[in-house]
């Protein structure tokens, strides 16, 4: 599995997949719907899995001497990996932003989403769903990449307007504290770790269902 990962990681991955990480650092920007950062870093993963598609890499890597459930599990740890970096550098830049920056007026004044726990929190809904919409569905088929891709950006604009929306209304106004932390953001943020774990592992083994059933 070990030399299967680093084939994944040195052979069939985009330059743009690891490129794509940096679009983490849009979560410092004011008066701008950050969650949208996520989309892009998923975007890059997305180019990896256009590459693979034309470069017929999983029928390459199929007739290697390994388990049809391993070329499963090395590509789903190759997108983890890219997503926990991402999410590390999130974390990073989301504690500078509320510990040094979390009183300052461009934070402060600012309409959308701020970055706190519960950005955090959406970001691993973010995640979650692209890992259960098009990583399953890619695995369907082992080819087709445009219709989960579409699925799953519509998903997505929903969590952002989701994310956007719920900080409004009355009462839950503590979900967008620049520089405090509170317990409905603390509720976010494990409901959405809860969810990635989830949906994830549950994409996971339907995923290596239907490609164990893919005659290649």
């Amino acid at each position: 599995m070990k030399k299967l990962l680093y084939k994944e990681m040195k052979l069939s991955a985009n330059p743009l997949s690891y490129w794509f990480i940096a679009f983490s650092a849009m979560t410092m920007i004011p008066r701008y719907p950050i969650l949208v950062g996520s989309f892009f870093i998923c975007l890059g993963i997305f180019y990896t899995y256009q590459q693979i598609r034309e470069y017929d890499d999983i029928t390459y890597t199929v007739m290697l001497p390994v388990k049809k459930k391993d070329v499963v599990t090395a590509k789903y740890l190759f997108v983890l990996f890219i997503e926990f970096i991402a999410f590390i550098l999130c974390a990073l830049i989301t504690i500078i932003r509320m510990s040094s920056l979390g009183n300052a007026a461009p934070y402060v004044t600012n309409p959308l989403m701020n970055a706190n726990a519960a950005y955090l929190g959406y970001v691993m809904i973010v995640f979650a769903v692209f890992n259960s919409i098009f990583l399953a569905g890619f695995f369907k088929t082992a080819y087709k990449i445009g219709k989960p891709f579409l699925i799953f950006c519509i998903a997505d604009l929903i969590v952002v307007a989701i994310g956007e929306i719920l900080h409004k209304i009355p009462g839950l106004e503590s979900l967008n504290d620049p520089s405090n932390l509170n317990i409905s953001q603390i509720v976010i943020f494990i409901v959405g770790v809860a969810v990635f774990i989830l949906c994830t592992w549950l994409s996971y083994r339907k995923s290596i269902k239907d490609f164990e059933e893919i005659d290649l």
